[in-house]
């Protein structure tokens, strides 16, 4: 135990933080003491760390086999939980497989087994039908959201890897909704609740925004300028509206990044990285940024098309007022909309806009190079300080991936600094450093 106490101290400090949250506490003691735990807490509280922190303390360092198995609804969430892992520096292998990435990529990374996979269900149980990774040594399955991978079809695919774990021994269920049904298949008889679900709201203002007509652009544009240089998503229902509204901000001068479905794997994550780092300070998206994607804290989210169930207007309010920070939603409506019967008795404010120029501040540059090659963040950041000539206040957020890296940078210097550092060597490879378009 005291060993344990140690390794988890020396994760939190690679991560940066101080101490684990209430919710965080109890779901390690919770996970570590008992066979099924069902884990409810709103998105942004840290329930990837909560259930991460234990299980990894389990694992068994002499084993060269696949011992946890996390299922996540997204290819964001498994990417998020892939990082989360990897940034924890314990030292055992994770690895993040889903649909629209290269089986050829999949069979590289389990060629040797990790000891986490994370996976969306439809591609985990495409391997298990290829017979191209063994889960023979699985004691512990997490079922993520669970509830959102029930929501969006992958019943089928759950039962049928759920059936052929045959070794577990823990099992572990998370979700940001209080309305939940465990399914059968997952064989949870006597789970242990831990539902945190009520302890936030406080810190979150609902506030109304009256629109003089239909399309409600100007309306819009003028809660922007009112809000200022704040981080924030813009709801959308469809992708065809949020082209409407890309196209009417790009008119007006506000830059912001787009998130929804149809994009590309690529351009989805290149959306997040921009909107994490501060390049773009705001994200318009459909509901799949509502949960289950890692986004930096924001001041605001305005709900542009109202959603069409309760859920969906609760779970996108959880982008903001998370944990003990403050945020306010803004509904936005027209002059002669009905609010839906969950959203009643909500304060109007009339937006005062500000003169404020809401260009971007910060560009995102790609380098061609990451942890394969055995470039590490210190090494990004030393040749942007030496040879690009960065003050430290300069030089935004490194992300660092398998096989690239992105970084933030002040968008006045992007361009010189991409064409004074490109083909330069990082370690012993040269890499390309390009604005990411």
């Amino acid at each position: 135990m005291q060993n344990e106490r140690k390794d988890e101290k020396a994760i939190l400090k690679k991560l940066g933080i101080d101490q684990l949250n209430e919710m965080q506490n109890v779901a390690r003691s919770s996970i570590l003491n008992h066979s099924e735990v069902v884990l409810l807490s709103p998105t942004g509280t840290g329930k990837t760390l909560a259930f991460l922190l234990p299980i990894i303390s389990t694992l068994d360092r002499q084993l060269n086999e696949v011992q946890v198995l996390i299922l996540a609804p997204s290819r964001e969430l498994a990417i998020q939980i892939e990082q989360v892992t990897r940034e924890m520096g314990s030292g055992f292998k994770a690895n993040a497989i889903y649909g629209g990435r290269p089986i050829a990529k999949d069979r590289i990374d389990l060629a040797t087994p990790p000891a986490i996979l994370i996976g969306t269900p439809g591609r985990i149980a495409d391997h298990i039908r290829r017979g191209t990774v063994s889960f023979d040594f699985v004691k512990t399955l997490v079922l993520d959201e669970f509830d959102k991978s029930l929501e969006i079809g992958f019943s089928e695919d759950m039962e049928k890897i759920i059936d052929g774990l045959s070794s577990i021994e823990k099992k572990v269920l998370t979700s940001a909704t209080q309305k939940i049904e465990i399914p059968d298949f997952a064989e949870i008889y006597d789970p242990e609740v831990l539902n945190f679900l009520d302890q936030k709201g406080k810190q979150l203002q609902i506030q109304q925004v009256i629109a003089p007509n239909k399309d409600k652009l100007e309306t819009l544009v003028k809660l922007l300028r009112h809000l200022g240089k704040s981080n924030g998503i813009i709801f959308c229902n469809f992708k065809d509206t949020i082209q409407f509204v890309s196209d009417h901000l790009y008119d007006e001068g506000i830059d912001h990044g787009c998130f929804y479905g149809g994009l590309e794997q690529q351009e989805r994550e290149r959306a997040l990285i921009k909107f994490r780092n501060g390049t773009d300070r705001l994200l318009i998206a459909t509901d799949l940024a509502a949960r289950g994607i890692d986004v930096p804290e924001m001041d605001f989210i305005i709900h542009y098309q109202l959603p069409l169930k309760k859920e969906e207007f609760v779970h996108r309010n959880g982008r903001t007022a998370r944990m003990h920070q403050e945020g306010t939603a803004y509904v936005l409506k027209w002059e002669g909309q009905e609010l839906p019967d969950f959203i009643q008795d909500v304060e109007i404010i009339e937006p005062q806009p500000k003169k404020i120029n809401l260009a971007r501040e910060w560009e995102t540059l790609f380098i061609s190079g990451g942890r394969k090659d055995k470039i590490s963040k210190g090494d990004i950041a030393g040749l942007f300080f030496k040879q690009g000539n960065l003050q430290r206040d300069e030089l935004g957020m490194i992300e660092l991936k398998r096989d690239c890296a992105f970084v933030s940078v002040p968008y006045k210097k992007a361009s010189s600094l991409a064409k004074a550092l490109n083909n330069t060597r990082l370690k012993k490879k040269k890499v390309r450093i390009n604005i990411l378009s």
